[in-house]
C-alpha cells in the first residue's frame, strides 16, 4: 500500500459499497486492482475462491494473475482472474445440462460462423461481403441481446430480413453441432440467469466480490452479466475511462459508466488523474483535446514527469513524402542517439496506411513489426488439428467433421458426403453418428460406408485413449496415424516450409499438454475437452495480442495500440477523412474518433510527432488533404509545425543536413 499514491490508496480502501474507478491514461489502475484483490484477502478475509476479477483480454488477465500471486503468495487458491469470454465459458461448462449442451460443446470462432453463414446462404447469389454483413449484424444482435424472432419483427430492409433469417438457421445449426459462438459465450449465462434464478443465487454466492477492467469497454450483455452476478449486495469495483472508449462498432457502450450511478445510487467516484507515463506537455495536448467531449465524469491528467518537448506537426507532399520522412527520422535518432528501434511506434486509423510504410522501411533496412498478422490458429496446419481435436471431443460439429474428413485424402467423394448430409438431415443426426447407422447402407455403396465407418471407428478409440490413457500421447498417435507430417511435407512449397509447418503441430500439443496441466491445478476433473475449448478461446482473444521483445519497430492501429506505451510516437495520417474518419464524419460520430486521436497521443511517453500529407492518391487520383480539425483543437503554443511554410525554414534544412549526414556516416561504416 505505500506504493501508491493518496487516490490509489482511496479506491483499495473502499468497500463499503460500489465503486468507480476513473482511471486516466498511465494512471496504475492494474496496480490498484490487484493490490484491491490483495486487500480483500488479507484485511477482509474474504477468501481468494469468492473473488473474480474480469477484462477484455489475455493479455492483461495474465499480468494481473502474475501480480496478484506476488502479492498473494501461497493465498490464490481459487481466485478468478479470467476475461468475460473466458468467465461465461466456466459458466456454460458448469452448468451444460441445464443450457441442453453436451460436454465437450465446440466454440465456433470468426471462420467457422462465416462458413456456415456461408452453408445456409446456398440457394442465395451470395458474395463474401454479404457474409460479412450478415456476420456483423448477427454478433451486434446478440451483444444487444435480441432473439432471432425479434430481429426478424425489427426487419425493415431486404438486407435485414435476409440476416434475421440466418440469424435463425445459423441458432438452430449451433444447437445441431453442439456448439456455441464466440458472442454466446456472454449472453448464453445472461440468458442462463434470467431463467433459472437458483443457477444464478449459486453463482452469486460463488463470486462474493467482483473487480470490472476496462468497464468503458463492456457492451449490453457484459453489462448484464456484471449486473446479474452483483446483484443487490454492491460488492462491485468497476475501474474506467470513458475517454479511452474506442469500441463503439464492436458494441462497446462507454454510457455504461454514467449507467452506474442510476443502478447503485450509493456508488462512490474515486479519480485517478496522475499519470505515470508521459510528459506534462503530451498530458495538456491530450486534456486540451478530449475537453471538446461532453462528459459524465470530469477528469485532468497530470505528471510530474517534467514539461517536456514540443509536439511537432510534419506536413509533407504526399502519403509517399510521409512514409519516407517517418522512416528516415526514425533511422536518423537510432544512429545519432543510439535509441532503440523498439522504442518507437507508428500508429495509424487504417490497416491500408501501413503498406507503403512497410516499403519505406524495408528501403531504409528499418526492422519494424506489423501488428495483427496471421494469427498462429488461423494456419492451414493448425485450423486441421484443431478440427481433428474439436471432432474428438464433439461429435456433432459438423462443420469440423467436414473439415477432416478427406484430410489427408481417403477417397471419400463429394457425392458420397452430399448423401450422407441428406440423410443425417432426414435422421436429425450429426454426419458423424450417422456413419454408424444401418439405413445409411440403403443409400450408399458399401465402399463408400466402409471407408467412413473405418474413420469413425478409428476417431472413436482415439477417443477412448484419450480418457482411459495418457490424452497428449492420444492426440500424437492420431497425428502419426494419418501421416500427417507426410502430407504437410507433400503439401508445402519446400521442406523447410513443412519443416516450419510441422514445427508449428508439435506446438500446438505442446500447448495443449500446458494447458491442460494449468486447468488440473485448479479443477482436477478438468479433462482434455476443456482444454481444447479453452485453446479455442485463447486464439479468438489472442488474435492482437502476439507480444514481441525484438528490436523492431512497432506498426498498429490506433485501435490496437490500446493499453500500450512507446517512448516515441508517430501518428500518421492527421487529416480529414482518416482521423476523423470519413464515415464517422458523414455519421455525426466525430466524439469516438476523437477519443482516438486521444488514445493515440497518451501512448507517448518522452516525444510525439504528428503527421499528414497535402496529397494522397484514392482511386488513381491525386485528392487534395485538409489537416484533421484535431490539431486545430491541441494547445497551438505546444507545437512544433514543420513543412507548412512555418516561419523558420532554416530549422528544417538543419534536420535535413542531419539527416543526410548520418545516412552518409552508417554507409562509410560498412
Amino acid at each position: 500500500m505505500s506504493k501508491l499514491n493518496p487516490r490509489q490508496r482511496e479506491a483499495v480502501d473502499y468497500i463499503s459499497g460500489p465503486l468507480l474507478v476513473l482511471a486516466g491514461a498511465g494512471s496504475g489502475k492494474t496496480s490498484v486492482i490487484t493490490r484491491k484483490i490483495a486487500y480483500l484477502v488479507n484485511k477482509c478475509g474474504i477468501e481468494a475462491r469468492y473473488i473474480a476479477a474480469v477484462t477484455f483480454t489475455n493479455k492483461a488477465s495474465r499480468e494481473m494473475k502474475e501480480r496478484v500471486t506476488q502479492l498473494l503468495p501461497g493465498k490464490t487458491k481459487g481466485l478468478t482472474v479470467s476475461t468475460f469470454h473466458n468467465l461465461g465459458m466456466n459458466i456454460i461448462r458448469r452448468e451444460h445440462k441445464k443450457l441442453g449442451l453436451k460436454p465437450g460443446f465446440s466454440i465456433f470462432d470468426d471462420q467457422d460462423t462465416k462458413a456456415l453463414i456461408r452453408d445456409l446462404l446456398m440457394h442465395h447469389d451470395e458474395d463474401a461481403e454479404q457474409v460479412d454483413m450478415i456476420r456483423t449484424m448477427i454478433s451486434n444482435w446478440k451483444n444487444e441481446m435480441v432473439t432471432p424472432a425479434k430481429a426478424e419483427s425489427f426487419a425493415k430492409t431486404p438486407e435485414e430480413v435476409l440476416a434475421a433469417r440466418a440469424y435463425d438457421a445459423y441458432m438452430t445449426h449451433l444447437q445441431a453441432y453442439n456448439a456455441v459462438d464466440f458472442d454466446d459465450l456472454i449472453w448464453t449465462p445472461v440468458r442462463l440467469f434470467e431463467e433459472h434464478p437458483d443457477v444464478l443465487e449459486r453463482w452469486q454466492q460463488r463470486i462474493r466480490y467482483l473487480l470490472v477492467d476496462e468497464y468503458q469497454d463492456t457492451n449490453l450483455s457484459q453489462y448484464k452479466l456484471v449486473r446479474q452476478l452483483v446483484g443487490h449486495r454492491g460488492a462491485l469495483t468497476v475501474v474506467g475511462d470513458d475517454d479511452q472508449s474506442i469500441y463503439a462498432w464492436r458494441g462497446a457502450r462507454p454510457e455504461n459508466l454514467a449507467q452506474l450511478q442510476v443502478d447503485f445510487p450509493s456508488l462512490k467516484v474515486v479519480k485517478l488523474e496522475q499519470n505515470y507515463r508521459s510528459t506534462s506537455r503530451i498530458l495538456k495536448a491530450a486534456n486540451t483535446l478530449i475537453a471538446n467531449n461532453p462528459h459524465a465524469f470530469e477528469k485532468t491528467l497530470w505528471s510530474d514527469m517534467g514539461f517536456g518537448d514540443p509536439l511537432r506537426v510534419v506536413h509533407t507532399r504526399n502519403e509517399d513524402a510521409e512514409c519516407e520522412r517517418i522512416a528516415t527520422e526514425i533511422l536518423d535518432l537510432h544512429l545519432r542517439n543510439h535509441i532503440p528501434f523498439n522504442d518507437f511506434a507508428i500508429l495509424y486509423r487504417g490497416n491500408f496506411q501501413s503498406r507503403l510504410l512497410e516499403v519505406k522501411l524495408q528501403a531504409f533496412q528499418v526492422p519494424y513489426k506489423l501488428s495483427g498478422g496471421t494469427s498462429f490458429f488461423a494456419r492451414a496446419e493448425i485450423k486441421d488439428l484443431m478440427s481433428y481435436l474439436k471432432v474428438l471431443v464433439n461429435r456433432d460439429d459438423d462443420n469440423a467433421f467436414l473439415r477432416i474428413i478427406n484430410l489427408p485424402r481417403r477417397e471419400i467423394g463429394p457425392s458420397t458426403l452430399q448423401k450422407l448430409g441428406e440423410y443425417a438431415t432426414e435422421r436429425r443426426v450429426s454426419l458423424f453418428d450417422a456413419c454408424s447407422e444401418i439405413g445409411l447402407e440403403q443409400r450408399l455403396p458399401a465402399a463408400a460406408v466402409e471407408k467412413l465407418r473405418r474413420f469413425t471407428h478409428w476417431l472413436h478409440e482415439k477417443y477412448r485413449l484419450c480418457y482411459e490413457g495418457d490424452p497428449i500421447q492420444a492426440i500424437k498417435e492420431l497425428i502419426q496415424d494419418i501421416d500427417y507430417e507426410g502430407w504437410i511435407y507433400q503439401n508445402s512449397s519446400s521442406d523447410a516450409m513443412g519443416e516450419k509447418r510441422m514445427q508449428n503441430v508439435w506446438f500446438l500439443v505442446d500447448s495443449l499438454r500446458n494447458t491442460l496441466e494449468r486447468l488440473q491445478e485448479d479443477d482436477p476433473d478438468a479433462g482434455v475437452e476443456e482444454a481444447i475449448a479453452r485453446l479455442i478461446l485463447i486464439d479468438m482473444l489472442d488474435r492482437q495480442e502476439e507480444e514481441d521483445d525484438s528490436n523492431r519497430v512497432q506498426l498498429m492501429t490506433l485501435h490496437a495500440s490500446k493499453g500500450l506505451e512507446f517512448p516515441h510516437v508517430y501518428l500518421m495520417g492527421m487529416e480529414e477523412e482518416l482521423l476523423p474518419h470519413r464515415n464517422s464524419i458523414e455519421n455525426g460520430d466525430i466524439e469516438e474518433e476523437r477519443r482516438l486521436a486521444y488514445v493515440g497521443i497518451t501512448r507517448a511517453k518522452k516525444t510525439l510527432t504528428m503527421t499528414l500529407a497535402r496529397q494522397r492518391k484514392q482511386f488513381g487520383e491525386l485528392i487534395d488533404c485538409t489537416p484533421s480539425r484535431f490539431l486545430d483543437e491541441l494547445p497551438q503554443e505546444d507545437l512544433e509545425i514543420e513543412g507548412n511554410g512555418e516561419k523558420n525554414p532554416e530549422l528544417n534544412k538543419a534536420r535535413g543536413r542531419a539527416t543526410l549526414n548520418s545516412l552518409r556516416n552508417m554507409f562509410d561504416d560498412l
